[in-house]
This record gives C-alpha cells, sequence and structure tokens, in this order.
C-alpha cells in the first residue's frame, strides 16, 4: 500500500488518514499497519538509513479510518503522549447508526474486555464516556449519522455503547449485523496544540462515501 494520504508533516510530527482495515500497529497477523507504511514513506523519501523511528501515541480500531497523529522524534511523542493522557486533544468521529437516537446525549458505561477481545458492559469494568449529536436522520433507512466526541477511550467503547443501546452502528460486523458493508465509524476531525511550535493545529477529513454515508451530505 502506497496511497498514503499525510494531511501534515514537519520535523516533528506527521498527520495521516489510516484507511479502512489497516492495523494501527503490527500485531501477530503480520499484516502490514500504518506504521509500517509511515515508516517506509519516512525512510525511503529522506534516504534514511536503519530504523526509522515513528512515534504511536493513539490508536484506530483496525475496520475504523479516520486522522491520526504520529511523532517523528521521542520529545514529540512524550509531549502528545501526555497531551492524550490529561485529554487536552479533541478527536471526533463520525458514526451512522441505527435507528433514530435523540438529538443529542451522553453514555456512560463500565466496559470490560473477554479473552476474545470482545467488550462488554460490566459494573466492574473502566468507566467509559462519550457524547454525540444528531446531525441527520434518514428515514427511509432508519439510520442517523452522528458526531461523537470521547471522554475515555476504551477499546470498542463507541461501538459496543450504542450497540447496547439498540443503535449498532451499520457495517459493524462484531457487534451490529453482518451486512458485508465496511464500519461507518470514522475519525473526522482532531485538534491539538504543536507538541513543539505550540501552534493549534486543526484537521477535518470527511469519511469516502460507500453505500450508507452517501445516504448523507456533509
Amino acid at each position: 500500500m502506497n496511497n498514503l494520504k499525510i494531511l501534515y508533516e514537519d520535523n516533528h510530527i506527521i498527520v495521516v488518514i489510516k484507511p479502512y482495515n489497516v492495523l494501527s500497529q503490527g500485531d501477530i497477523t503480520s499484516d502490514i499497519s500504518i506504521v509500517d507504511i509511515i515508516k517506509n514513506y519516512i525512510k525511503n523519501k529522506y534516504n534514511k538509513p536503519g530504523n526509522v523511528y515513528l512515534g504511536l501515541v493513539h490508536r484506530l480500531d483496525r475496520p475504523v479510518g479516520g486522522i491520526m497523529v504520529f511523532a517523528k522524534t521521542s520529545k514529540a511523542a512524550s509531549r502528545l503522549s501526555k497531551m492524550f493522557n490529561e485529554h487536552n486533544i479533541t478527536k471526533k468521529y463520525l458514526a451512522i447508526v441505527h435507528g433514530k437516537v435523540s438529538d443529542s446525549g451522553k453514555f456512560v458505561d463500565k466496559l470490560s474486555k473477554d479473552k476474545n477481545g470482545n467488550a462488554f458492559i460490566d459494573n466492574n469494568g473502566k468507566i467509559a464516556i462519550l457524547t454525540y449529536n444528531l446531525l441527520s436522520y434518514n428515514k427511509e433507512n432508519d439510520c442517523s449519522l452522528v458526531s461523537i466526541v470521547l471522554e475515555t477511550g476504551r477499546h470498542h467503547q463507541i461501538r459496543v455503547q450504542f450497540s447496547s443501546r439498540g443503535h449498532y452502528l451499520l457495517g459493524d460486523q462484531r457487534y451490529g449485523i453482518r451486512d458485508n458493508c465496511q464500519i461507518c465509524l470514522f475519525s473526522y476531525y482532531l485538534s491539538f496544540i504543536h507538541p513543539v511550535t505550540k501552534k493549534k493545529m486543526e484537521f477535518i477529513e470527511y469519511p469516502p462515501k460507500n453505500e450508507y454515508w452517501s445516504l448523507f451530505t456533509f
């Protein structure tokens, strides 16, 4: 995969679009990850010998696409990681969910993860909080376009919290219905203070249209 979409790059950070169904980082499958792709890009563009440093400071689930920021230096990685840990970075998602949701809402649950990697609501789990706003409702297909802000970043959080309320994400093969469509979840907005220049960085990218996304206008 050589079609890396770069939204911004300097000596300290690189902001890219992670394609659907690409790992954020390598796992036991040995499938190529977005980290591998960016490292190869940096190595080839700048003729860097040996290993290329790239700091992974946040993740997206494999089937989910969208904006990600990576650090090109250890200093930037440390500062970005601190921002994420302290919730000083704003990350928003677009999702299409089954049914009609209320105009806005806040979900507060506790989530755990089983041995198969499935998340589930559990009173003994870790707190999971998100807020959302309804952007549009498609009556003919009975689905809602929502914008979501995570206050916590639990495993499969968005997917489980909506599914548990009867509003599974369209295309979610794990927590929804197997309909052979790409999951309708995309990280479309990212804003943070540059770890070195201290300039405010803001990025917006909308998901590529498929049979569901094309039901709505962005």
